[in-house]
């Protein structure tokens, strides 16, 4: 509500509607920022890839002894940003109330696997975070997301041959949605594989 009121008084009331219907509508982008979730069908390698490698936060590109920039001569460099951690948000489907995972969740994972074992991933670990919606007991919740969390490291482990001091597995309860608006839509029920950087 504060963004609300502090929007309608930098405006100095000049075009009260227009501007209202701006600020609603960066109120409404601020409660519901939410990083994109790969669905089953739309996990493939190229998608994992982009979404966990690493990138590059300079300015400049060495390339054979030379130095590309793209800042103008004299100018001064932008301070870096704090560099995002890389991370795929994916809805992979367990059967009701139990870390089962169906069929179509197996096949995403063959293709989450064929990422991590790719030329640009095989060299990082990986956290597999599980997320539960608030329905129902929170330790209840907290146990089946880490239960979850652990069955998507261990296909990955035993089925696909991902080497297991590669993986570690955590459950995240219903502490983390995304969907604040909707704290039972689907995309609080997911699973988030994080690059480990550190």
């Amino acid at each position: 509500m504060s963004h609300l009121i502090r929007c309608a008084f930098s405006t100095r009331l000049a075009r009260p509607v227009a501007f209202a219907v701006l600020c609603l509508a960066a109120a409404g982008r601020l409660a519901y920022a939410q990083e994109p979730v790969l669905k089953e069908q739309d996990i493939n390698e190229q998608s994992v890839t982009k979404a966990l490698e690493p990138q590059e936060g300079s300015d400049n590109i060495v390339t054979r002894g030379f130095v590309l920039s793209n800042k103008q001569p004299g100018a001064p460099g932008r301070p870096p940003g704090p560099a995002k951690t890389p991370a795929a948000q994916m809805l992979i489907t367990f059967t009701t109330n139990s870390s089962t995972l169906t069929e179509t969740a197996q096949a995403a994972l063959d293709k989450v696997a064929q990422a991590l074992q790719s030329e640009k991933l095989s060299a990082y670990k990986f956290r597999v975070e599980g997320h539960a919606d608030p329905r129902g007991n929170a330790d209840a919740n907290m146990k089946l997301s880490e239960d979850r969390a652990a069955a998507v490291v261990e296909y990955l482990t035993q089925k696909d041959g991902i080497a297991s001091e590669r993986l570690s597995s955590v459950g995240k309860g219903s502490t983390e949605p995304l969907n604040t608006r909707d704290p039972t839509a689907p995309e609080n029920r997911r699973v988030t594989i994080v690059t480990v950087t550190d």
